[in-house]
């Protein structure tokens, strides 16, 4: 099997929160630090996206989109964090920024992500989640399915259904957001918490809302901003007492895109401004008023995850810790 990816995507965080020591293990997992992936394409979909979602003429353009850009951003674009799930939860990634969609014109109720390309089978990558998960046993998931395209009620049904028959007892109920730590996790033998975005779910207790899970977005391309806003926006966090999302994420705009085109948006975006974002995230600390779980993007997963995870051994030092 010949390795192609990048030196450094190895599985050294593949037991992280396993690994974690039991003070920690025993704090609310909203307290934690945890690394997240995400996949800036899809904004820029939703960016220029004509109507509607669930509308006939969005379908159309989603599909002439995909087949114009395939062959010429995606090449460059997809360089972003084009590893497979197990490569990611091996780097330690485990929060997972997911938008799904049907393929339009297919008959059946199949859903796809939108990760560059249609193509992939959500329930592939959900059976590779799975076989991590019972590799690794102590290690907990967040699936955040926040998008959908193109699917009604029978679509939502099966990806519902599909997901409680993949992960089955892993599936952790829907309960107040304090009481999940990986302890309890553990105890309990749950590894995956699924927050599904859609009506559809809510009578179902292994489906959590969205709303446990705010995962407020700058929508800017300057780092200033972005930092800015990361800072307000953790400000609020405690009001709300769930888990949070910090997006340490930059909006390609469309001309940005079509210079990326050209440049290659890794170079033209990123790699003027990763330093400044980099250096926001080592300076983060987990805690009641600090940063949860933190996403970001054309970063090399394994040393943004390495950093992340890192922020947690913050907790540890008790004299900064405050008595509640």
């Amino acid at each position: 099997d010949m390795k192609t990816r990048p030196a450094g995507i190895g599985n050294v965080n593949a037991n992280w929160m396993g690994s974690l020591p039991s003070k920690l293990s025993a704090m609310p997992l909203k307290h934690l630090a945890v690394p997240g992936s995400h996949d800036s394409f899809t904004y820029w979909v939703d960016v220029h996206a004509p109507v509607g979602p669930d509308q006939k003429a969005y379908v159309k353009y989603l599909a002439t989109m995909f087949s114009v850009l395939a062959k010429k951003v995606m090449v460059k674009w997809s360089m972003t964090q084009n590893l497979t799930f197990k490569e990611q939860l091996d780097a330690g990634i485990r929060y997972f920024d997911l938008r799904v969609s049907s393929k339009p014109g297919e008959p059946g109720n199949e859903i796809y992500f939108i990760h560059g390309l249609f193509g992939h089978k959500v329930k592939d990558g959900l059976l590779e989640i799975n076989s991590f998960l019972s590799r690794h046993r102590k290690e907990v998931v967040f699936l955040d399915f926040n998008h959908y395209y193109a699917m009604d009620a029978e679509h939502h049904v099966y990806l519902i259904t599909m997901l409680q028959e993949v992960f089955g007892s892993k599936l952790c109920n829907n309960s107040a957001v304090e009481v999940i730590t990986l302890d309890f996790l553990w105890e309990k033998k749950y590894q995956v918490i699924v927050f599904y975005h859609h009506p559809t779910a809510q009578s179902i207790p292994v489906m959590w809302p969205g709303n446990k899970i705010p995962a407020p977005w700058a929508n800017t391309t300057e780092p200033s901003k972005l930092i800015q806003f990361l800072e307000t926006t953790l400000n609020e966090r405690a009001k709300q007492g769930s888990f949070h999302v910090s997006q340490a994420i930059l909006t390609p705009r469309p001309n940005t895109v079509a210079k990326g085109l050209v440049w290659g948006l890794r170079n033209y975006l990123v790699e003027r401004n990763l330093p400044t974002i980099m250096s926001w995230v080592e300076a983060q600390r987990p805690g009641v008023d600090g940063v949860n779980i933190i996403t970001s993007d054309f970063v090399e997963l394994t040393d943004f995850a390495n950093i992340v995870i890192k922020l947690n051994n913050l907790l540890l030092s008790e004299h900064d810790h405050k008595p509640r």
